[in-house]
């Protein structure tokens, strides 16, 4: 089947509600902190992505991934597993900041529809599509060195509400009791 055929499986794939972002939402145009300083997402004391978002109309939230040569699969060109982590990483902010609520990755699903090169950047665009329960539905889209760039990349995620002793229960002491003493994080 060729690629302007093929049809994907209808998003969320079971009846939900439509999200309301909660009370305590930061507004439009807020830049969002990390949420960790050791995430390899959006954390700035690793290796990692190093990616920033902030809040957009229309309860949309923008990221942006720039990648590095650091960051390769093929030669010049990003490795798909860490645009999966960048996407990861931009839907797991949105439903996060939007909704106030714990969430881990549930399932990802990543589209590659063209090369993402070294030195280029992808701009993110992503949105709460559902909530049904402790399920909550994600997607996104990531465009080539422009917001109205060609799209690169699209994504759709399922996010599991938890509580946060989960985190206790499931990580690691040090890092969390470190995690509670910064006071710019959100301390379960």
């Amino acid at each position: 089947m060729s690629e302007g055929t093929r049809r994907s499986a209808p998003w969320p794939p079971v009846e939900t509600e439509q999200p309301v972002p909660h009370p305590d939402a930061p507004p439009s145009g807020t830049k969002l902190p990390m949420h960790y300083d050791q995430c390899f997402g959006c954390g700035e004391l690793n290796g990692g992505l190093h990616m920033r978002s902030a809040m957009g109309e229309q309860a949309l939230v923008h990221s942006q991934f720039t990648v590095t040569e650091a960051h390769q699969g093929a030669p010049g060109l990003a490795h798909g597993g860490l645009l999966a982590c960048a996407f990861d990483e931009a839907l797991g902010s949105t439903v996060g900041n939007l909704l106030r609520r714990p969430a881990v990755t549930g399932k990802l699903e990543t589209d590659f529809l063209r090369p993402v090169p070294v030195g280029s950047t992808l701009f993110i665009t992503a949105k709460i599509d559902g909530v049904a329960g402790r399920k909550l539905y994600a997607s996104a889209e990531g465009r080539l060195d422009a917001e109205d760039g060609p799209v690169a990349v699209r994504a759709r995620a399922l996010f599991v509400e938890v509580t946060f002793e989960h985190f206790t229960t499931h990580g690691d002491p040090d890092a969390l009791a470190k995690f509670r003493q910064t006071p710019d994080q959100v301390n379960p």
